[in-house]
This record gives structure tokens, sequence and C-alpha cells, in this order.
């Protein structure tokens, strides 16, 4: 049996490491697939429990220098992070004595400063090799182990480019020190490269933890969503109030809430009356009325009054649940515009090695023709080092994570929910937003407005046998029916041989004669005679017909109105202004449909449109090119969803719906749908500035350390510089992810 399960993953410095982990996964056998994350330091896994288990997985990359913390593993959620000390206190020191010395040399070479005089020339002298050691040795242990493995295994990462390049300054300094008379005729003695190894080891480390930092801010938002849960509920058990951890609630329990308290599970109000901060849900500041009957949702919070309601959902079935794993999911999940980045990062560590040994080759060989053998090898060793350091594949790997990171987690925060990152980054390029009516531009709550009986039927009997077949349906019509019924307290007689008709209505017997009930297509392809002229006033001003018929004939007409949602005219006006034409499907009639179309300003009307005509519709508008975005909530809904480039699901609707959809609304509130589109454009812009600077410090940084240049305009890169470098491209990447923090939708 196949079980998918994320771990976090410790030992991962960089993109390469993604990629060297998940493809030992991948080879391994009883794996089915693994996408590996460095930015949120997970690995997602698909194995078959019976031929492979986390602990042989985690064993297969404990000798490449990882691991799986087996007791943060989870079923498709992310652990936390890793927190790395301060290196600050201890580096600061070393760093201020390499740099005062490299410095003061800098200056002596333009003539600012006079040599050291030979107490401190010789006190730094022997007091380098010793700081070196340390940085080296102690400090730069990670990168040494990167250099072992790579030798023992054949895996490269950006551990082993660092450990190569220091290691190599190291030991020539330590051979010229060591050797120093014998080399002096051969070498420049007095040039070594013990501060490089200092300052690069310490600048990488500091770049590393100053990218944890920035990394554990893009995913804040799971931290604020975990912290609006609460950790005990109130219940009442044998007639007592009784407090217990919310693990302990079960379906059915009655949870009394006080003032100022929080949701601890998903119910319905039973008795008393508050007001609620349903922001959580809605990204809407203002507090909710909730009376007896109306659902309450976990992690919102309580105003002043008190109430009691019985839990319906708990633990991972309530909406903050929901909620929090979904979120996770996305922010684990990878955007196509990835997939280049990542064939990028496979190649990159060894594409550099080859680099860096060929710079190394080109100065010994070309260099020592023109300028002789001792400076061509201190441009050499230079060039090798300084191309290793600055040869950074992790603001690679970082561009697209971290921004869909923050992108998912603030959408979260505005009431929007991403399924994957794939979802969000097509609906930045969709150009058509297709729109169902009933519970997306309409309330999805209609009411009876009118009842007209055909004689001898009465209208209360009438709306009866409408019930008795209707009771059984999840459509919003349904509800206004069922409603009406039980405000007037008409009873229903029961239905036998009950049956949905797909897009048209109902079927049922009751009291021995067989009744259909449903729109005119209903009507129509039963041959029942029937004048629809005389429903086109009704129709066109907005109000939807339910007719009931038997096979003699119409028996009675119910006319039902379901009010625009009073958002809908200027989410309508937003997606316009997005540059986006907006296509309204419904089941509904035509009359009613082209009334309530021409209230909200769209663009087209498809009006009685079964399930396979929204789905038509939805293929239609592809062929011709274009890509849609499509936002529904019903069960009839969700093959246009699915077929849509981009499905858009209220969460008012149903879970069918949901399931079907790439992203969804939380309130049912269509005004989102523009944020939605303003959030995956501000998304991708993050994610196209990331790679752009990415590719940037790479481009230019890789020619100039090799001393490419150098011929033409007489410039090198030091590695001192290019360690900084490298450790800022990472740093300012995360740092532009963050960024859309701060920007409006």
């Amino acid at each position: 049996m196949t079980e998918k399960k994320t771990y976090r993953i410790a030992g991962m410095h960089c993109a390469s490491c993604a990629g060297i982990i998940q493809k030992t996964f991948q080879k391994m056998d009883g794996v089915a697939s693994a996408e590996v994350n460095y930015a949120t330091e997970t690995a997602k896994v698909a194995f078959d429990a019976g031929k492979t288990s986390a602990e042989t997985l985690s064993a297969a990359i404990l000798p490449l220098g990882y691991s799986l913390v087996l007791d943060t593993a989870t079923n498709g959620t992310k652990a936390p992070e890793n927190k790395e000390a301060n290196p600050l206190p201890v580096l600061l020191p070393i760093v201020a004595v390499s740099l005062f010395v490299m410095g003061w040399d800098a200056l002596i070479a333009f003539g600012y400063l006079p040599k050291m005089t030979l107490f401190w020339s010789e006190f730094f002298h022997h007091l380098l090799p010793l700081i070196a050691t340390y940085a080296l040795f102690v400090v730069g242990k990670p990168f040494l182990q990167g250099v072992y493995r790579f030798l023992r295994y054949g895996k490269a990462n950006m551990d082993t480019l660092i450990g190569i390049g220091t290691l190599a300054a190291y030991l020539y300094s330590a051979t010229v020190g060591a050797f120093e008379e014998s080399l002096a005729p051969y070498l420049n003695v007095e040039q070594s490269y013990f501060d490089v190894t200092i300052v690069v080891i310490s600048f990488v480390t500091v770049g590393k933890w100053l990218e944890a930092r920035a990394k554990r801010k893009t995913g804040d938002a799971i931290q604020g969503l975990l912290k609006l849960q609460a950790k005990m509920a109130t219940v009442v058990r044998d007639g007592k109030e009784v407090e217990i951890p919310i693990g302990d609630v079960a379906v059915g329990d009655i949870v009394v809430i006080k003032p100022a308290g929080r949701i601890p599970v998903d119910g319905t109000v039973v008795e008393g009356a508050s007001y609620l901060d349903e922001s959580l849900v809605t990204g809407e500041p203002m507090p909710v009325k909730k009376v007896a009957g109306d659902s309450v949702v976990s992690g919102t919070m309580n105003g002043d009054g008190a109430f009691t309601f019985r839990a319906t959902k708990v633990g991972a079935d309530t909406m903050l649940a929901r909620i929090v794993a979904m979120v996770e999911e996305a922010q684990g999940s990878r955007a196509p515009i990835q997939a280049m980045a990542d064939r990028i990062s496979e190649v990159f560590v060894p594409t550099v090695l080859v680099i860096s040994f060929g710079s190394l080759a080109a100065w010994l060989t070309i260099g020592t023709y023109f300028l002789g053998f001792t400076q061509a090898l201190s441009f050499g060793l230079s060039s090798f080092v300084g191309v290793l350091v600055i040869a950074c594949p992790c603001a690679l790997g970082l561009a697209t994570p971290t921004a869909i990171i923050v992108g998912v987690g603030k959408g979260a925060k505005e009431g929007i929910l991403v399924k994957d990152a794939a979802a969000l980054e097509m609906l930045g390029k969709a150009n058509v937003v297709a729109l169902d009516k009933t519970g997306t531009l309409t309330k999805g709550k209609p009411e009876v407005v009118s009842v007209k009986a055909v004689a001898p039927m009465t209208d209360d009997r009438a709306v009866a046998i409408l019930a008795s077949l209707e009771g059984r349906s999840e459509h919003p019509i349904a509800h206004a029916i069922l409603s009406y019924v039980t405000g007037r307290k008409i009873s229903a007689p029961s239905v036998d041989g009950f049956e949905a008709i797909k897009g048209m209505g109902v079927k049922g017997t009751v009291d021995g004669t067989t009744y259909w009930a449903g729109n005119v297509r209903l009507i129509q392809s039963l041959a029942i005679a029937f004048d629809v002229s005389t429903l086109e006033h009704e129709t066109s001003s907005g109000n939807t017909p339910v007719i009931l018929a038997t096979a003699k004939g119409v028996v009675a007409v119910v006319m039902v109105a379901d009010p625009v949602k009073p958002e809908a005219v200027q989410a309508v006006r937003h997606l316009h202004d997005l540059g986006l034409k907006v296509v309204m499907l419904t089941g509904d009639a035509k009359g009613t449909a082209e009334f309530i179309g021409a209230q909200v300003g769209v663009d087209e009307v498809v009006a009685e449109a079964l399930p396979e005509g929204k789905l038509e519709k939805i293929r239609s508008l592809q062929a011709e090119g274009r890509i849609v975005a499509m936002a529904g909530d019903g069960v009839n809904d969700a093959p246009a969803l699915a077929q849509a480039n981009v499905g858009i699901a209220m969460a008012t609707g149903t879970d069918v719906a949901i399931d079907s959809a790439g992203i969804t609304l939380l309130h049912g509130d269509i005004g989102k749908i523009a944020k939605s589109v303003a959030l995956s454009k501000l998304t991708m812009r993050g994610i196209r500035q990331n790679l752009f600077w990415a590719f940037c410090y790479n481009v230019v940084g890789i020619p100039l350390a090799a001393g490419l240049l150098y011929p033409v305009f007489g410039w090198t890169l030091s590695p001192v510089f290019a360690g900084a470098a490298m450790a800022f491209s990472s740093v300012s990447v995360v740092m532009n992810s963050l960024r859309l923090k701060t920007v409006r939708l």
C-alpha cells in the first residue's frame, strides 16, 4: 500500500542538497515519487510501506550527510524548520582581525599607510594561520565533510565547492609557510591566503544563518494559523460543564463558549447568541452575529456574548485544520516555472567544478606565458577559489519556493486558500473568468416569492409535495422550498421512488401519484404541454421557476428568487480592470440568467447549461487559445472546475467543488477572485525578479571570478568579495520574497 508522507530533513544546506536527496529517493525500490523542497527543508515521499520505510529512506541519505527527522513526520504537512545557532559572537572577532590585516595590506599597496613594524608583521604572520585553522576545521567542518562525501560518494553540493576552495587556499598558504625558504626562489612566499580562508568561511556561515532566519519568516503564516487553535474546550458531560483537551471533543458534544473565548471545533449554535470575529475565514475584520442554527468555525474568536453549540467537525476535519493542511501542502508544492531552475541546479555544481579547475589551468598555462609563473599562480589560485565560492545555486533554488511560501501565506490571511503552486502560477496567466451564477454571483440562498397551483391542486398541497421531492436535494432552490414549508408549518408527505435527474430536477411518487419537479427543460423532455411564454415576465425579472407536474400536465409553478451578492458588481468590475473577460455559466432559464448577467455586468451569459454544457463552454474557450479560470460552488460545477486551467471554489459550496478546485475562497466571497488574480501576478512577479537576480549573480560573477575580464579590463574578483556576494545573493532573494508581504492586494 502506497503511503504519502512529508518529513523534515536535517543537514540540508543548499539547492544541490535537495537534488541529491531527491535523486537518491527516486532510485530506491518501493518509492513511487519524491519531491524535496530546499526552502521548507522537507521531503514529500510516496512509497510502498511493504517494500521500504522511513527508517530505510533515512539510512539511504545518512552517508551523504542528511537524515529524516522521523519524530516530526506528518501526513502531507510541513514540519518545523531547523534553528541554527547565532555564529556572529564567534565569527565577528576573527573576521575583524582578518579584514584589518587585509585592509592594511591594501592601503600599503596604494601608498596610504607605511609597512607594519617587524613585531606586528610577525605577530599577524603567526596569528592568521591559527585563526584559519580554527575557521576551517571547526567552523568550516560542514564544508570539509562536503569534500569528503564528494571524494567518497561522488556527490557534490555547495558545501563541496566552499570546502575545496577554502581547503586549497589553506593548504597552499600552509605549504608556503612551512617551506618558506625552499620555495622563495619560485613563489611569492609573502602572499598567503589564510585571510581568504577565514573571511570566506565566515561570510558563507553568516550568510547561511541569515538565510535560515529569513526563510523561517517566510513560513510564519502557518505559525499564525496554529496559534489560533484552542488548546482546551468546555463541554457538557452528564449535565455538568467539564474542561477537556480539544483532542477529546467528540462529534455531537455540546460545547460552551464564554465571552472572549476561542471556538475550539466546528459546530452549530444551539442556544444563545454573540458576535464572532471570523477574519480567519473571511479576511474581513467586521464581527458576524451568530444565533441558534448558525455555524461556527474553529479558531474564530467570540465577542461579549455566551452561547452553546453542537460539535459537527473535530480534529483534522475542522475548517482550521483543513486550512492549515492546505496551506502547508501548497507551500511545499512546485510551480512549473521552478522546473528550469531545478534543471540548472542539477548540473550546476559539476559545471562549476569544471570551470574552476579550467580557470586554474588557464592561468598556469596561458597566464604563465604572459605574467610569469609566480604571478600566474597567484591569479590562478585566487580565481580557482573565487569561482568555487561565488557559484552559489542556493539563490536559484530559493527563488521560486520562498516566493510561493510567502504568496500562499499571504493568500491564507486574505481568505484565499491555494491548493498548489501550479494553480497560483496559472491564475496570473488567465484571460477569461467563468462564473457560476447560484452561490457565486448570487447569495445561493433563494427565497420562494410566489406559488401558483392549478386547480384542483392547492398552493399548500403543491409546496408540500415539492418539499417531499426536494428534501433529498442539495440544490439551493430545494433549501428555499424547505424553508418556505417549515416557516408555514406545512407538513410534507412521504415520497417513494425518488430519483435525481441530472441538471433538470427530481422525480418521485407521493400518495400513489408520480410527480416531476424541475426546470423548463425537464418538462420539455417529458413532452408535457406547457406554455413557456407565461413565465417570460417572471424570468426576465430574475425569478427562477420550479415546475411541478404529473404525467397529465403541470400542476403548479413556484417562483424562486436568488438575490445578487452585494459585492458581485464591484467584483466583476475589478476583474475587468485586470483585463479579464467575464462569462456567466448557469443552468437557470435564459431570461433569469440574462437579468442577473446585466445586473452584475458580465461580458457573456451562457444559460440553461447542464454540467456537460458548462464543461463544453470551458473547452470551447480553451480551443480559442484562452486560459480559463472557473469559479463555482456546486456539484454540477465540478466537471467545469476540473477542466478549467484554474478552478476556484467557494468554501460555502460542496466538498466536491472544493476538491475539484486549485483555489478556494473562504466564506464564498466573490470579491476575492480579483484579489486571487492580483496575488498570482504579485507572486509570479516576485519569482521572476528572484530568478533574474539569481542568474545575474552567477552570469556576471563566475566569469569575473575566473579572470575572463582581466585581459581586457584588468578586472578580477577577490575570493573575499566572492564569498560576500554569494552570501548576499541568497539573503537578497529571500528578502525580496518577504517584501511581498507588505504589498496590498
